[in-house]
């Protein structure tokens, strides 16, 4: 059974703001001539590699709440120019938006077993795909999601 990774989403608002970003780091690297990957550095390599990209995601949170992922499909770890291990996630840029669930904050990445991810959108009958994202936090908000 595949091993997922949660991290926070810093400096993004909203899933519609990583999607921008992914897009636009995309066609930067398109234009450079750099191979058209994306890919989320960090510092600590997971010592679950193998589990992990057995079908594992990275689940982001924004705004202290798990809202997408992304598959991750391979971890690369590599030293840096001032020789600091480091590691390369490497993702496949489609985000897949998530039910929301409340995180609180928190450094680096953690493990995140299956049984405690949150459900794909798409996966539930409820129909939350069609919700406006700002009506979707403030039900989590409340405990209603």
């Amino acid at each position: 059974m595949a091993l997922n990774m949660l991290k926070l989403c810093v400096g993004c608002d909203s899933v519609e703001d990583l999607e921008e970003w992914i897009a636009f780091r995309l066609d930067e690297k398109r234009r450079n001539g750099e191979p058209v990957e994306q890919y989320h550095t960090t510092r600590m390599v997971p010592t679950r590699a193998a589990e992990i990209t057995d079908g594992g995601s990275l689940y982001w949170v924004i705004k202290a709440n798990v809202q997408c992922r992304q598959r991750i499909i391979d971890i690369r770890p590599f030293t840096d120019s001032e020789g600091i291990g480091r590691c390369h996630l490497v993702l496949e840029p489609t985000v897949v938006r998530t039910d929301w669930q409340p995180r609180r904050a928190f450094q680096g990445w953690r493990y995140l077993k299956p049984e405690d991810a949150p459900l794909d959108i798409g996966d539930t009958s409820s129909g939350l795909a069609a919700v406006p994202a700002q009506l979707r936090k403030e039900l989590a908000e409340l405990g209603l999601l």
